[in-house]
């Protein structure tokens, strides 16, 4: 008896009756002016909230919840008159003489009086010697106190950072660093540099999108899904804000992925509405048609990034649960609009979709071959794939494991100064720390604990190596009972070895003593991803898995999914190490390695990879399921799932690797990682495992690929992609 369930082939005299996907799409069509006054009011309401996002939205929060140095901080703020590591500096240095003269002392008088306006300020502390006085008398250090909260620190450092820098003048320099002011110049950076990526793109995309649909009109269909997620997804960020903290980055990255979906999105619905229309005559009918069908896979891919992404919430940093939020609202009003707005548009369209069909598209489409049966090309290499799966197979195989083979080595950390501009306010504040008290005074280390251990806690933290100088123990300022000692490191915040300074002193304290800083922050932020990229990768792989097992009812087609998402992923990292990390291309990408890839990349941009490679995975496995169910035969699934979302894979693959790449020219480093990993994990994932491997698998398992024991059948919802 056998232990597997195989679907049979629907008979072609069974009747077809729309699904609920179908019914939407149908009655969107049909009422064409409630849709687009709903979608309309929708996105005028929230609309006008999206100027707010690039002011409101918070600028920090890159720390581990819950880690000691956060502890560290918020009690530094507390009790001891905002000397948190959240405060501003300003360092004032003077070419002339020496910082007591009178001109230096005007300037430090100004800076002290500009700060003390604010609000967000607790106090300013004034230059003392021997502390924050150099040596040779030529530079000195303000210590803004942090009165608000991180995010309004920041806020704060991108309100007084300029009017600081005006100050200078007449041999005297001054500039705002510390921690604020290095995420404040970041996301200025970082933001100028995404805006002009994005811009830059704009023209390739539009330029691949006419090629892709032949026509203007379809070429405009995903820029309004764009639109419509993305305006929608600004001002829902900006609500949320007012809950919760949003940072600033979830607008980039939601407007990036609004791009990315709504291309991939409108690319399968509009070639399945032609094909529906070429062979129906109706719109309405061939609406349907498409949203059983193909609204069948685009709800699941969607479904499939709204968990890959959920999975990032697993990752105790505000930023990273911020920025998954932010990509996830754009992915739902993007996909809301899929499954309604624009089967609205079809049906009221029709054939006008053609309009403005390129000449060779119009030749093409006389003949009808194109619209009804999909593209002979992609057909032709499926059927080359099933002749010859091994001669194709096995080197995209090799290729995909020998770029994944150096991930092995990857180091990651966070990142260093050298990740803002030379000109920054916070790099030139932080160099003339450095070159006038020593290379680890921008990374100094802060402990607080009960005043009853002070003694010891200056003791450990004088013995602990790695340390060159420790202050005296200073009171809190409310009468707590607690005290603060700083404790000055002998090498760069960046410094591998700083680890390994903290680790050592954190081992020699007392019981109640914690230990923070900015750069302790840093090392806890990472030891956090460390920990838990293991667990997000298991989960966003976990849920993909069953994601997919739900919608195919076939186990081994869905682990084959999986896993060759999974290994586009790692040769993408892969390369990371060789370009990031050793440096190969710095030269022509215009950077400086750091020896090693930021720390947020691998569990953030492996999310955001598996997701759009799984948009990918359900594109060609739903077809094949299609195809499947109608005919029974595993040969025509997999030649009819490339025929009919082949040419969609690689269109959709051919912008997202475009706009991507764009970003690996921005200047910071940031955007660079995020252009190049992401546009090398899209253009393998397109190239070698969605057009190559998978199907090879497919063709390799047969129809077992479509099996299901019959008692996971019973359990398993009944959900068919045929129409």
């Amino acid at each position: 008896m056998s232990v597997v369930e195989v679907r049979p082939p629907r008979p072609d005299s069974a009747p077809s009756r729309a699904g609920l996907l179908g019914r939407i799409g149908s009655a969107a069509a049909r009422r064409f002016r409630v849709t687009l006054v709903l979608w309309l009011v929708v996105i005028a309401g929230l609309g006008a909230l999206a100027p707010k996002a690039m002011t409101d939205l918070a600028g920090a929060g890159w720390q581990a919840d819950g880690s000691a140095s956060v502890q560290v901080r918020d009690l530094a703020q507390r009790h001891f008159g905002g000397a948190a590591s959240s405060a501003l500096q300003v360092v004032v240095h003077t070419d002339r003489g020496t910082v007591d003269d009178p001109a230096a002392r005007s300037v430090i008088a100004e800076a002290t009086a500009l700060l003390s306006a604010d609000h967000r300020v607790a106090g300013v502390v004034a230059p003392q010697p021997g502390a924050t006085v150099s040596k040779d008398g030529r530079t000195a250090i303000l210590l803004a106190g942090a009165r608000a909260d991180t995010n309004d620190m920041v806020r704060a450092a991108d309100d007084l950072k300029a009017p600081l820098a005006a100050l200078s003048g007449h041999g005297v320099t001054v500039s705002a660093t510390g921690s604020s002011v290095l995420w404040s110049d970041f996301n200025e950076a970082n933001h100028n540099a995404m805006l002009h990526s994005e811009i830059m793109s704009w023209p390739v995309t539009m330029a691949i999108l006419v090629l892709a649909f032949g026509s203007m009109v379809a070429a405009g269909l995903p820029l309004l899904l764009t639109i419509s997620g993305l305006a929608s997804a600004a001002g829902a960020l900006v609500l949320l804000n007012h809950l919760t903290p949003v940072s600033i980055w979830a607008m980039n990255f939601a407007m990036m992925f609004a791009l990315a979906l709504g291309i991939d999105y409108a690319l399968f619905l509009v070639v399945r509405f032609r094909a529906a229309l070429a062979r129906r005559g109706d719109a309405v009918e061939a609406v349907a048609e498409t949203m059983d069908t193909a609204g069948k896979a685009v709800a699941l891919s969607g479904a499939t990034v709204l968990v890959s992404l959920s999975a990032v919430m697993l990752v105790p940093v505000p930023a990273f649960r911020s920025m998954a939020a932010g990509i996830m609202l754009a992915v739902a009003f993007v996909l809301a609009a899929t499954l309604t707005l624009l089967p609205a548009i079809l049906g009221r369209l029709g054939r006008k979709v053609d309009n403005g069909r390129l000449p060779w598209a119009r030749k093409a489409a006389e003949s009808e071959t194109e619209e009804a049966d999909g593209s002979p090309r992609f057909a032709s290499w499926g059927e080359r794939l099933w002749r010859h799966p091994l001669r194709y197979g096995l080197p995209a195989l090799v290729v995909l494991l020998a770029l994944a083979a150096p991930l092995i080595g990857l180091r990651t950390a966070m990142p260093s100064i050298t990740v803002v501009p030379p000109d920054a306010s916070a790099r030139v504040g932080y160099t003339a720390v450095q070159a006038a008290f020593g290379p680890g005074m921008p990374g100094t280390l802060q402990i607080v604990a009960p005043a009853a251990e002070a003694d010891a806690v200056r003791a450990a933290a004088g013995a602990t190596p790695g340390i060159a100088a420790v202050t005296p123990a200073q009171s809190a300022t409310d009468g707590s009972g607690l005290v603060m000692v700083q404790a000055v490191p002998t090498v760069d915040p960046s410094s591998k070895a700083l680890g390994a300074t903290v680790d050592h002193l954190r081992a020699a304290l007392p019981e109640h003593a914690l230990v923070g800083g900015a750069a302790v922050e840093n090392l806890d932020l990472q030891s956090a991803l460390d920990a838990r990229t293991p667990l997000v990768i298991g989960v966003v792989l976990g849920l993909g898995f069953v994601l997919l097992l739900l919608a195919l009812r076939a186990p081994l087609a869905a682990l084959a999914g999986t896993l060759t998402s999974l290994l586009s992923t790692a040769a993408a990292f892969g390369v990371a190490r060789l370009v990031f990390q050793d440096g190969h291309g710095s030269g022509l990408l215009g950077f400086t390695p750091q020896g090693f890839l930021d720390g947020w990349a691998p569990v953030f941009f492996f999310a955001m990879i598996f997701a759009i490679a799984m948009d990918y995975t359900v594109f060609l496995l739903a077809a094949a399921k299609e195809h499947f169910e109608l005919t029974g035969d595993p040969h025509r699934a997999v030649t009819g799932a490339l025929r009919h979302s082949g040419r969609v894979i690689f269109a959709a693959a051919g912008v997202m690797v475009a706009v991507f790449f764009t970003f690996a020219l921005s200047g910071p480093l940031p955007p660079k990682e995020m252009g190049v990993i992401l546009g090398v994990a899209v253009f393998l994932d397109a190239a070698l495992i969605r057009l190559v491997l998978l199907p090879v698998l497919l063709r390799l398992l047969g129809r077992s690929a479509w099996a299901c024991p019959r008692g996971l059948a019973r359990l398993l919802p009944d959900i068919r992609f045929s129409h």
